[in-house]
């Protein structure tokens, strides 16, 4: 054992007490735009059915219309990979986990519209499709029907269609209200979003239908969904979703991108459209950068290549979308649209290789870290809270079973979600 070193110091406490005193202020600020991710399931789609479509039946009949699908176009483990090139070790517990899933929950997250693919009604005929689906989506969360995820997206905050939008919203929140309070999944998508102001103002919205029932100032979230290139970038050169996050005042809770639309707005010809266009990866990537750390998710758009006709036909849709998915997945954007129930099988076919393929990998190398081992990586704490939020959406979207994980790392449900948000309450490896 050598001598023991000796330290000096030059400063007085004083310094320090000044510095931290001047930063207090960038303390609280950070706390406020960046409290990190929320650390509650995400789903990984958002199924769109229109207001004058949706029924008490329409979450399961997706499913079984999803099966029907597999049954006629691959029948069993071995074709459905041979479709999707799905790696033999894994086509068979993909292709099971895909038929469990979509006996069990082939929805994760349900949106009753009432804009695009709803149209232009009536008055009377929007207030009774509005108050019905709050009805019926009331009922499914209390007989165990419902989606994690259900609400509505209603019409935009422009001027030829606002007061539409607001009243709708009124109906079917107050609907809610009465049938016997907001569920716990409920979500709403406020879409065409153009100025941050649309976003104030859908604030005032929801504080006031808040303050009207007596609610907890905060209770009402929503999706902003972007879909014109002025939500991207403003007039001046900003970046107006950042702007948006804020004007949301902390009930943002996701970004979803609208493919065709945004596609539209900037030229990009039909054939085109689709969200791996150079055009959709600048408008996401800016998203990604724009929400990284506020707690706000980003979503990515559909395709409009429906899995349907012809066996050869299906099989080309169903390898589209399932490419789509994966790379979609490889991008960090671990949410999109479907929107038809052919599509659900290879949703979860891509969200399921993706997390399974990589499995053994991630367990290992969060092994070694909570080792302190070594090997040919060398992560740090920022990749341990990667791999365990890897995990947990694995977990959470039925790829992955915990009593595996747990196997494979030695870690509990709980260490992993201490590892994915480290800010709030962590663990370190030295108290594992």
């Amino acid at each position: 054992m050598g001598e023991q070193e000796k330290v000096a110091t030059s400063l007085t406490g004083a310094v320090s007490e000044e510095i931290s005193a001047s930063l207090t202020p960038v303390d609280a600020e950070l706390a406020r735009r960046y409290p990190g991710d929320p650390g509650t399931r995400q789903p990984v789609h958002t199924v769109y059915v229109p207001g004058d479509v949706f029924t008490a039946g329409t979450i399961r009949s997706w499913g079984d219309r999803a099966l029907r699908a597999l049954d006629e176009h691959a029948p069993d483990a071995a074709s459905f990979a041979a479709v999707l090139g799905i790696p033999d070790e894994l086509a068979a517990p993909v292709h099971e986990r895909v038929r469990a899933k979509l006996e069990r929950e082939p929805v994760e997250d349900l949106r009753i519209d009432f804009e695009d693919g709803y149209g232009s009604r009536s008055d009377a005929e929007e207030d009774e499709a509005a108050a019905r689906a709050a009805r019926l989506v009331s009922e499914a969360y209390g007989n165990g029907t419902a989606a994690p995820y259900m609400g509505i997206r209603m019409k935009c905050m422009e001027a030829a269609v606002r007061d539409r939008g607001i009243r709708t919203t009124d109906v079917f929140l107050t609907g809610l209200v009465r049938a016997g309070g907001l569920p716990d999944g409920l979500v709403l998508t406020l879409p065409k979003v153009t100025y941050p102001e649309q976003v104030t103002a859908f604030v005032r919205l929801l504080e006031a239908f808040e303050r009207a029932h007596g609610l907890p100032a905060g209770r009402l979230g929503f999706e902003i969904q972007i879909e014109t290139s002025q939500s991207i970038l403003a007039a001046d050169g900003t970046a107006a979703v950042a702007r948006m996050i804020d004007a949301a005042q902390g009930r943002a809770t996701g970004l979803h991108y609208g493919t065709f639309d945004y596609s539209a707005c900037v030229g990009v010809s039909a054939a085109y459209q689709a969200s791996d266009h150079p055009a959709a990866d600048y408008a996401k990537a800016v998203m990604q950068v724009a929400a990284a750390g506020t707690g706000v998710r980003v979503s990515d758009g559909s395709t409009n290549v429906l899995p349907v006709g012809p066996t050869h036909q299906v099989h080309e849709a169903w390898r589209l979308h399932y490419g789509l998915t994966r790379r979609a997945l490889a991008r960090a954007y671990y949410q999109g649209w479907d929107m038809h129930p052919g599509h659900l099988p290879t949703r979860y076919a891509a969200v399921y290789t993706f997390y399974r393929e990589g499995l053994e990998q991630a367990a290992a190398r969060l092994v070694a870290y909570v080792a302190k081992a070594g090997g040919d990586v060398m992560d740090e704490p920022a990749t341990a809270k990667a791999l365990s939020g890897y995990l947990l959406r694995g977990i959470d979207c039925g790829a992955l079973d915990t009593a595996e994980v747990a196997r494979l790392t030695g870690l509990t449900r709980a260490d992993l979600d201490a590892f994915a948000s480290p800010r709030r309450g962590g663990l370190t490896v030295g108290q594992l």
